[in-house]
């Protein structure tokens, strides 16, 4: 089984990669993947705590309290819906590689990693703290291209949706053009309420997304379509 929580405490941690994996804009990509854009409260209690506790809990709560500002009476989401029993491993592994493949896929949003930098990092990874399949797994989402309907793909339920979004949000900073334009078309894609996405924001200890200065083409974000 994947250790999603030492994969993640790696890559937020390791200052190594942080300076090794390049500079430009495909540094937030790599270099300053989970880190350097935002070492916040949330992202540090997703690698103490562990990233589906962490996440899930997040989105759990700006869920239900999206709910009660709706319609008061409906029943409190189910727990489980968020965060995978303890003993069901599998969804608990699936559920983690769809969050930080989310985590990753923001943090690109400012550029992309090219040949020396994909060397980079695979040297990198070879140092770290992972199993050889954990490595080839970092190093496979580190390297290719955004695309952002494939982290969309793995939304297979509404909580997921949210829990999608929020990954993404404690990942980046989100004060840039291009980090907030990507926020706001992965918030589309996953087709959620833009209240839930306030709500959303506001338990992140975000200030509320800011919509993007120029429309976002439908294409933005996948390998053909380039960034905004």
């Amino acid at each position: 089984m994947f250790n999603i929580d030492q994969i993640l405490k790696t890559l937020q941690t390791d200052q190594g990669l942080q300076r090794n994996a390049m500079s430009g804009a495909a540094g937030l990509a790599a270099g300053m993947l989970l880190s350097g854009g935002k070492p916040g409260k949330l992202l540090e209690g997703a690698v103490k705590a562990g990233a589906l506790a962490a996440v899930g809990g997040l989105a759990y709560k700006a869920w239900q309290n999206h709910q009660q500002s709706q319609n008061p009476s409906t029943p409190a989401p189910r727990e489980e819906a968020f965060i995978p029993a303890p003993n069901d491993e599998r969804a608990q592994e699936e559920l983690g590689k769809t969050l930080v493949r989310a985590m990753i896929s923001a943090a690109k949003a400012d550029g992309r990693i090219d040949a020396d930098e994909k060397e980079a990092i695979f040297e990198k990874l070879k140092t770290m703290p992972l199993s050889a399949e954990e490595k080839a797994w970092v190093f496979d989402e580190l390297s290719t291209p955004l695309d952002i309907n494939a982290v969309v793909a793995r939304a297979d339920t509404p909580e997921h949706a949210a829990e999608i979004y929020a990954a993404s949000l404690v990942a980046i900073s989100a004060d840039t053009a291009a980090e907030q334009a990507y926020l706001e078309a992965l918030a589309v894609k996953l087709k959620l309420d833009p209240a839930l996405v306030t709500e959303i924001h506001r338990q992140a200890g975000e200030k509320a997304p800011q919509p993007a200065p120029t429309p976002v083409s439908p294409f933005a974000y996948t390998p053909g379509g380039g960034n905004v």
